[in-house]
């Protein structure tokens, strides 16, 4: 086998020339201009980055592949990205670290709800279905406000239990909250969802609320039937709600091994609410979700929902069952994101870069759907193979710069398509209801 000499050249080349995609496509949502707009800590002196430079860099080392804040390093030294980007420079690790040090339960509460009102009022969608979510973040160290508490995957590690509500139509992130890892299940769940509501989606109608079991409570379910909100919420399986599934007959075949019921049931401080219950048979389907419930039925799973909606049994199942997309996107947040990884020590630094990194995520989401519309559900790690890490450097070309991107020739109509699409997307970002 003959190997390649080696040779080296001064040649600014860099490895994203696909990020100027990405780059005009920021350009067209005017988030820039809008985040000078906000409350954002200030740089101490004349040298200083301004807040929206750190942010959108945020952003690009997290687009890139960076999942710790040293990562965000590795591109300080990529000038043609700089260019692509109109930087002098980029910031380091700690000019992140010091920037989200100066965020505080205060500030975080005024700024991301406006950004995030701001940034659903550039889109062209209503009548939202909102899925409400908690998850599981593991910490290694003794951050602030890393506890011990329910932690599936790594069980006595100390974790954060964030919130998070997804917007189903546009595959995006409302609102985001991080808590400590012991906070219960339904800790804040309803400020929660009045912040999201009346802040972030502030404007917007919503057609239907989706939540998992630890959403489920009397005081929320009492409060969207209040606000006359349309909701399915997964119900948990207490004693009581037990022993009323055991007594149920009558019931409906919808599929081999799925079975269909409802009944009409409240707890002691609660009114009476439909539930519809799901029961699978193992044997028919062995990788289907649910609990095992009774030694009188070992073979089954059950599930329970509670509903205000008066559908059949079968659309109210399936309707809940699409909720499973806002797990994608937990999914994605965690691998592709870097959602486990940026920490500090202090808390309320920590939760400014976990609501940046959601903003992130939902300008991947706007691009992926407006700019590559045939692949809007590629994740951000095979856009990254796909169209961002292509090799591109700068050249003057009759007194001007030029960004030369290395593409072969069959691909550069299909790569001018896309900023051609970029070019004719502005807000407002309208959805098809079809």
């Amino acid at each position: 086998m003959v190997n390649l000499p080696i040779e080296y050249s001064d040649k600014q080349v860099t490895p994203f020339g696909g990020m100027s995609l990405m780059k005009r496509f920021v350009d067209q949502t005017g988030i820039r201009d809008y985040l000078q707009k906000l409350d954002l800590p200030q740089p101490g002196s004349n040298r200083g980055y301004c807040p929206e430079h750190i942010i959108e860099s945020f952003w690009l080392g997290i687009w890139t592949g960076a999942s710790r804040y040293i990562h965000c390093d590795w591109l300080r030294y990529d000038q043609t990205l700089h260019a692509i980007f109109g930087w002098d420079k980029m910031p380091s690790q700690s000019t992140y670290s010091r920037f989200f040090g100066k965020f505080n339960q205060a500030r975080n509460t005024k700024i991301f709800p406006q950004l995030q009102h701001w940034f659903f009022d550039q889109i062209g969608v209503d009548n939202l279905t909102v899925d409400f979510d908690s998850t599981v973040i593991t910490r290694y160290g003794d951050q602030q406000g890393s506890a011990k508490g329910y932690n599936p995957n790594k069980k006595g590690r100390n974790s954060h239990h964030p919130l998070m509500a997804f917007v189903g139509q546009t595959r995006m992130v409302a609102n985001a909250w991080l808590r400590p890892g012991n906070t219960a299940d339904s800790s804040s769940c309803k400020t929660f969802m009045q912040e999201t509501f009346n802040e972030a989606l502030k404007g917007k109608r919503i057609g239907l609320v989706r939540a998992d079991s630890g959403f489920y409570t009397e005081e929320l379910l009492d409060y969207l039937e209040k606000e006359n909100q349309n909701y399915i919420m997964a119900a948990r399986m207490y004693p009581n709600v037990k022993s009323a599934v055991l007594g149920l007959d009558n019931w409906m075949n919808l599929a081999k091994g799925i079975d269909l019921n409802e009944m009409v049931f409240n707890h002691l401080d609660g009114k009476p609410r439909r539930y519809i219950v799901v029961r699978k048979k193992i044997e028919d389907r062995p990788k289907a979700g649910g609990k095992l419930l009774f030694d009188e039925l070992p073979g089954y799973r059950f599930s329970c929902y509670v509903t205000n909606l008066d559908l059949p049994l079968d659309q109210i199942w399936n309707i809940y069952n699409t909720r499973a997309d806002c797990e994608n996107g937990i999914k994605e947040l965690k691998e592709d994101f870097g959602l486990e990884n940026f920490c500090l020590q202090d808390f309320w630094a920590t939760e400014a870069s976990f609501r940046f990194i959601m903003v992130a995520y939902n300008l991947l989401s706007l691009f992926r759907h407006f700019a590559l519309n045939h692949h809007n559900r590629a994740t951000l790690k095979t856009l990254r193979v796909y169209y961002f890490a292509l090799g591109a450097w700068q050249v003057n070309h009759a007194n001007k710069k030029v960004l030369k991107i290395a593409l072969p020739v069959k691909r550069r109509p299909w790569m001018d398509g896309i900023f051609a699409q970029i070019k004719n997307s502005s807000p407002p970002f309208v959805y098809s209801n079809a």
